[in-house]
């Protein structure tokens, strides 16, 4: 195999494929023709020596990323969704979240504590509240309201601008992103947009392979990326914004902002990071241990017996 082809799929595996409470994988992929043949499903590369090869992991796999360049066949994509992967369509490195594919077997046991801690104005509050202690490291008053946590992370984001601006020397800062207007930014607000794309992409991608919703959010709420929003949040302030003022003064903010992130995300291993937040967030009692993901087994809800085996009949007067 040339050392070209080995870069886009070796190198590119052992960044993006770290192991995630010991059952939860992921692996980034692109230029590259993903195909199902009599053994399993592999990546081609086409190169000046030929066609090379190189077979994927897909019983261990959790999660594939496409990357830009990556075609795949419905073959393929078939044995993955039988194995329990999630595909999900991704920008070069993982920096922005297109789409994903989540097989039907993919355990709802997050999805479900999920949308418990969401459905009730107390525990979704007490989320809230985890969110802001664990991004900021101090602890919030009982009896804090969410508006009044709104309020007291304003007042700590407006700091940090404050002294980043000081630091890099780049004039009084006030963040205005508009989406329709996205070139008329000055430099600082359009590497700070830049650099929230890409972690969105990235937050989107563990969500979805978590089995998360990424539309049920706990700070943020009517759009289908809530969920993705709340937790991009958490990271803000320890890595996107003080690399986006440091980009700032760059020729390209925006150009460089993403290169920059797709080394950073990979050396802070952010995937396994995110995993891990999320269902301290979600599930703050269990321990590490018990917030691997459960056996994929289907059952049926009862609301005195909680779970129940499916694949049961449970009729008191059977025909036979």
């Amino acid at each position: 195999m040339s050392t070209s082809a080995q870069r886009r799929l070796a190198a590119p595996t052992l960044a993006m494929l770290p192991r995630v409470a010991d059952s939860l994988s992921f692996l980034y992929a692109d230029i590259v023709r993903i195909v199902q043949d009599d053994t399993g499903v592999l990546a081609q590369v086409d190169t000046t020596k030929g066609t090379e090869r190189v077979y994927l992991p897909t019983a261990a796999l959790s999660c594939l990323l496409l990357g830009p360049g990556t075609s795949i066949t419905h073959h393929a994509l078939s044995t993955l969704a039988r194995h329990g992967t999630t595909v999900v369509c991704v920008g070069s490195g993982v920096v922005r979240c297109y789409a994903g594919i989540t097989p039907t077997s993919l355990t709802t046991n997050w999805l479900e504590k999920q949308a418990r801690c969401w459905a009730d104005d107390n525990t979704r509050l007490q989320v809230a509240v985890r969110m802001y202690e664990h991004r900021f490291g101090e602890a919030v008053p009982e009896g804090t309201t969410l508006a009044q946590l709104r309020g007291m992370e304003g007042q700590r984001m407006k700091v940090l601008y404050r002294l980043l601006a000081q630091k890099y020397r780049t004039g009084k800062f006030r963040r205005n992103y508009d989406p329709s207007k996205w070139d008329t930014q000055d430099p600082v607000n359009l590497a700070l947009s830049a650099a929230s794309a890409c972690l969105y992409g990235v937050v989107h991608a563990v969500v979805l392979a978590l089995g998360c919703s990424p539309a049920l959010g706990f700070v943020h709420s009517g759009t289908q990326h809530a969920f993705v929003y709340d937790i991009a949040d958490l990271y803000k302030a320890k890595v996107t914004v003080p690399l986006a003022f440091a980009m700032s003064t760059s020729a390209q903010p925006e150009r460089d902002v993403r290169r920059k992130l797709c080394d950073d995300f990979r050396l802070l291993k952010l995937m396994p990071t995110i995993v891990t937040d999320i269902q301290r967030l979600l599930d703050p009692d269990s321990t590490p241990k018990q917030r691997q993901p459960v056996a994929e087994v289907t059952a049926l809800w009862d609301p005195e017996m909680g779970a129940m085996p499916s694949g049961v009949n449970y009729s008191s007067d059977p025909w036979d």
